[in-house]
């Protein structure tokens, strides 16, 4: 999907209101996050590469957490949206 902010998926299909976007910087596939009830996670957080959530998913790991920031970040669906936007 794609509006004036950019391509985006749904990272839960149960909310609706929650958008993952994705876009491509110099080779390198890059994710942000948009809620509608809170305007400051895209305000307050930049585009973050995949190697950075894999990075900070393996910290969530070797602290024992049970959050997995992965759940999120859908690398194959990004590669998709960016391949579809091409064409």
């Amino acid at each position: 999907m794609k509006d004036i902010k950019g391509l985006y998926y749904l990272p839960s299909l149960q909310d609706k209101d929650v958008r993952m976007y994705v876009r491509e910087s110099d080779g390198i596939i890059e994710f942000r996050l948009w809620n509608v009830d809170n305007a400051d996670v895209w305000d307050k957080h930049e585009w973050l590469p995949y190697a950075v959530i894999l990075q900070a998913a393996e910290v969530f790991k070797a602290r024992g957490s049970d959050r997995n920031p992965l759940a999120l970040y859908k690398l194959d669906i990004a590669k998709r949206l960016l391949e579809d936007d091409k064409l």
